[in-house]
C-alpha cells in the first residue's frame, strides 16, 4: 500500500510558464525596458569587445599571425596563378557576362589582365587594364600589412567603415563603370 502524497514527502511541482500579456507585464527582453533581461548596448557591446581583446592578446604570437599569413599566402598564390598563366590569351579564363552579352565594360573588366601586369612588375599596363583594381591592390596591401603589425603587437584589428564609405565606394565603381563605357573614358576601358 502506498502513502497519500502530503506536502512533506511530494514531488515538487514543475515550473509554471511565464505569463505573457499587458495583465502580467512583459515577456523578457531589452525591448521591454530596463529591468527585463539582459541589457545590450553600447556599454555591452565595448565589454564584449574588450573581453574579446584580452583573448587576443593571450593567444602565442603564431595563433595571431595564422589568420593574416594565410591571407596573404592566398593572394600571393591567386597572383601567382594569374601571372603564370596569362589572361590576354583566349580560353584560360571565363568572359565577363555583361561584356559577352552587352559589350559593356563592368568594373571588374580587365581585373585579370591588371593583376597579371602587376605580377610582371608592368605598373603602367596594370593601370591601363583595369585603373580601379590598381588602387584596390594597393589599399589590400595597406590593410595586409596593418593586419599583420597588429598581430606582431597584440593588438586586434577592427576595421568598421561607417555606411557613408560604403554609398560613396559604391558610387565611385558605378562611376567609373559608366566612364569607361563612355567615349571620352575610352582610356579607363581595358
Amino acid at each position: 500500500m502506498t502513502a497519500e502524497p502530503t506536502p512533506q514527502n511530494a514531488p515538487p511541482a514543475p515550473p509554471r510558464p511565464p505569463r505573457h500579456g499587458p495583465a502580467h507585464g512583459p515577456a523578457y527582453g531589452p525591448a521591454y525596458g530596463p529591468g527585463h533581461g539582459p541589457a545590450y548596448g553600447p556599454a555591452h557591446e565595448a565589454a564584449l569587445r574588450e573581453a574579446e581583446d584580452a583573448e587576443f592578446r593571450r593567444r602565442p604570437l603564431g595563433r595571431r599571425l595564422f589568420a593574416p599569413l594565410a591571407t596573404l599566402a592566398g593572394v600571393a598564390a591567386a597572383f601567382a596563378y594569374v601571372g603564370a598563366v596569362d589572361p590576354n590569351e583566349p580560353g584560360h579564363y571565363p568572359v565577363c557576362p555583361l561584356l559577352r552579352f552587352t559589350g559593356l565594360y563592368c568594373p571588374g573588366c580587365g581585373g585579370l589582365r591588371s593583376a597579371h601586369a602587376v605580377a610582371h612588375g608592368d605598373l603602367a599596363g596594370a593601370l591601363g587594364a583595369n585603373a580601379l583594381a590598381v588602387a584596390g591592390y594597393a589599399v589590400c596591401a595597406v590593410l595586409m600589412a596593418v593586419w599583420l603589425v597588429h598581430a606582431v603587437r597584440s593588438t586586434p584589428t577592427r576595421l568598421a567603415a561607417r555606411p557613408a564609405v560604403w554609398w560613396a565606394l559604391g558610387a565611385l565603381t558605378a562611376l567609373f563603370a559608366v566612364i569607361r563605357n563612355l567615349p571620352f573614358g575610352s582610356f579607363l576601358a581595358p
